[in-house]
């Protein structure tokens, strides 16, 4: 299993309108989150931040990601959600949600 920890700017306009569609997701997108081994996903708010944590429990990691961004219903949730969202300035080149490192973990 690989845990991530991932960091983005909610643009201060937008929070409620990302809390309201992770209220009610699109039908089909967690069942898509699923088919592509993530597990434990959570999204936290504080402030102008959005953290996120998600644990993938499959072989392929790049491979799931790409079946889900070739979702139709996954574009359309991206659609709405990320216009609400503003990359991290010191993002690395190709991200939108930034990476993080772990420094602990206990089970």
């Amino acid at each position: 299993m690989m845990r991530f920890g991932q960091m983005i700017k909610v643009k201060p306009e937008g929070l409620e309108a990302y809390k309201k569609y992770h209220a009610n997701p699109l039908p089909g997108v967690n069942e898509m989150i699923k088919e592509c081994n993530l597990q434990n996903y959570s999204i936290y708010s504080r402030g102008d931040y959005l953290f996120t944590y998600f644990e993938y429990v499959g072989d392929d990691y790049e491979k799931d990601m790409a079946k889900m961004a070739a979702d139709p219903t996954t574009q359309e949730w991206w659609d709405l959600v990320k216009p609400l969202m503003q990359p991290l300035e010191d993002r690395l080149e190709g991200e939108f949600w930034s990476d993080m490192e772990e420094i602990y973990h206990l089970d």
